[in-house]
């Protein structure tokens, strides 16, 4: 059999988002979200989705950006992720050399990547020249089972949906650059172009602005817990945030609890979520909700030249 990398065409976005799932299901992906991205790409990302195929049937997938929205510069990621049945076939290979390829006439010099932490995974990493760095949680909630019970929000504080900002979102946009500045990660992100975020976060497949909930004073968003749904019972927390002003009030925890309860009303049945090794207070409030680390990622690097 004869593995074949090329870039993505507009049909292969099931098969691509197929992957994905198999591959990692604590991630939600569908069709309709990769054909998204694909769409919406920032040109500075100089984004290049591939795939890897063996007689027509898709096997693995590249992901493949450079950080264009980084304080550091020349800095570019890859992650590569192949279907369990079909590996061992040089697919993971193949993606990984065309990645670099096309990251390197980037200008990148930096590359990084998140890898499964199994002895295959990091031992394949480490072969093509990539050194492990941070680790990261993914956790998993069954929504059928009791949640903490809601709270009533402190004097001053207001639960709303992000659905009630509809009509102008940008201050969902502030507050939410504000928190990305600071979260942990090798790389940082800097929010700092409201339509691009109006046009691929907020109007993102997987969002769902009816079960974001909102954490408001004096008219003013301070915390938030996005949300991300994929239709099939799944539920995702794409961001949960406090504005450093409030933090250290529960408001983060508040704001979770109620978009939690709010998904399993909708009839979500798997909520998921990802955490820094190093966020011990994101963890916690995870581990107080009754998430459980379901699989877990370590960063690799890797200097080009």
């Amino acid at each position: 059999m004869t593995v074949i990398v090329r870039d993505v065409r507009p049909e292969d976005a099931e098969a691509f988002a197929l992957v994905r799932r198999a591959a990692l299901p604590a991630m939600l992906a569908t069709g309709a979200q990769v054909a998204f991205d694909w769409a919406h790409a920032h040109p500075d990302a100089h984004a290049r989705p591939l795939v890897a195929e063996v007689d027509g049937e898709v096997v693995g997938t590249a992901q493949i950006r450079v950080a264009y929205d980084a304080p550091e510069p020349d800095v570019g990621s890859l992650n590569i992720y192949v279907h369990p049945e079909r590996r061992g076939l040089g697919a993971g290979s193949l993606l990984v050399r065309a990645a670099e390829e096309h990251l390197a006439r980037c200008g990148a010099t930096t590359l990084f990547s998140w890898v499964l932490d199994a002895p295959e995974f990091r031992g394949f990493a480490e072969r093509l020249g990539y050194a492990a760095r941070r680790t990261a949680h993914f956790l998993r909630l069954d929504l059928t089972a009791e949640l903490p019970p809601l709270q009533r929000p402190p004097s001053g504080v207001e639960l709303r949906t992000a659905a009630t900002f509809a009509a102008d979102p940008r201050p969902l946009f502030v507050l939410d650059a504000v928190t990305t500045a600071d979260e942990p990660g090798d790389v940082g992100a800097e929010l700092t172009d409201y339509e691009h975020w109006l046009a691929t976060t907020w109007n993102h497949p997987l969002f769902d602005a009816e079960l974001t909930t909102v954490a408001v004073v004096d008219g003013r968003p301070v915390a938030f817990s996005a949300a991300e749904t994929d239709g099939r019972g799944r539920y995702s927390s794409g961001m949960t945030g406090t504005d450093p002003a409030f933090r250290g009030r529960g408001l983060a925890k508040l704001a979770k609890n109620d978009s939690l309860h709010r998904a399993r009303a909708a009839g979500c049945t798997e909520a998921f979520t990802g955490n820094d090794a190093g966020n011990g207070p994101m963890l916690a409030i995870n581990e107080w909700f009754g998430y459980e680390v379901c699989a877990t990622e370590v960063r690799h690097v890797r200097a080009l030249g």
